[in-house]
């Protein structure tokens, strides 16, 4: 079965992903609006598992959901809240409904969620559940060694912080993940080309660009409190203080966000090693829709 994010990546097409939260509730409604508007936009789209550490329809029926659309799912996985039995359990469900696309996450800790009680398992960590992906593709047995009686075609992806790299630093990180199996990179925000062109050098000096695809984190910010929150809340997130001067002396912060995103969209396209942009911005599914539009992305 063809998977038309992978086959997007590797004939060198600039990939735009989007992400989507799925609802805190037991219908489609609002997931299904959000999906018809991105549709046409984007090569792909996230499904979000337990973001924040909050109860939400799992990432799992909702990938299914906009796959059943004609949407391109990319299901995210976190190593956060199930053991490796269940885990592989759901990643079968999955292959079987045609999601190939899985992203390989820690997840929040619980401590940032509404149920700080709850126990985190973390019997994988990132790395050893990209390996239980690539062992169920290639070789198409479970971790244990038990053989599947059909193999799934997953296409894994891990996460990833980019940052203004130190002279004796080395992506030691991404290379284990690369090794693990990864097959594509998505990004925190990263709202600084300068220090996004930097970062993409040194991993193209090290030789990871040309066996990963690097879709870097962006998005229509709301306002210049929305900017502020990002660059202080979320771990890696990088949002110069000129977008945020920027931000604060828009007329129409809308508008004005929107335009940042499709410039930036426009000059990651440019960098070496880039090959899409994966856009965050809850509930503003129409602003991205017009940044991808206004950057000539459609």
């Amino acid at each position: 079965m063809p998977n038309p994010l992978r086959k997007s990546l590797e004939s060198g097409h600039f990939a735009v992903t989007a992400e989507l939260t799925p609802p805190r509730g037991a219908d489609f409604v609002a997931l299904t609006a959000a999906a018809k508007i991105l549709k046409p936009a984007v090569s792909a789209v996230n499904l979000t598992d337990g973001a924040g550490a909050r109860v939400r329809m799992s990432s799992l029926a909702a990938a299914i959901h906009v796959k059943q659309m004609g949407l391109e799912p990319i299901m995210q996985v976190t190593c956060r809240d199930r053991n490796r039995i269940a885990i592989q359990s759901d990643l079968l469900g999955a292959a079987a409904f045609g999601i190939h696309n899985v992203l390989v996450l820690a997840g929040d800790s619980v401590d940032r969620g509404d149920q700080p009680d709850a126990k985190s398992v973390y019997d994988f960590d990132s790395r050893s559940l990209l390996t239980a992906l690539r062992t169920m593709t290639d070789e198409g047995k479970t971790l244990s060694g038990s053989e599947l009686s059909s193999a799934p075609q997953f296409y894994p992806g891990a996460a990833d912080l980019p940052h203004d790299p130190e002279d004796d630093w080395e992506p030691a990180g991404l290379q284990a993940k690369l090794a693990a199996g990864a097959r594509f990179i998505q990004t925190q925000y990263c709202f600084d080309m300068d220090v996004l062109s930097r970062y993409m050098q040194r991993l193209t000096d090290h030789g990871l660009t040309d066996q990963l695809y690097f879709i870097v984190g962006l998005g229509p910010l709301r306002s210049a409190k929305a900017a502020l929150w990002i660059r202080d809340n979320l771990h890696g997130a990088i949002v110069p203080e000129g977008i945020i001067r920027r931000m604060e002396a828009a007329r129409d912060p809308r508008a004005e966000g929107i335009s940042v995103c499709a410039e930036l969209i426009q000059q990651a396209r440019e960098i070496a090693g880039v090959a899409g942009v994966h856009l965050m911005a809850p509930g503003l599914h129409q602003e991205m829709v017009e940044a991808v539009e206004l950057a000539g992305m459609t």
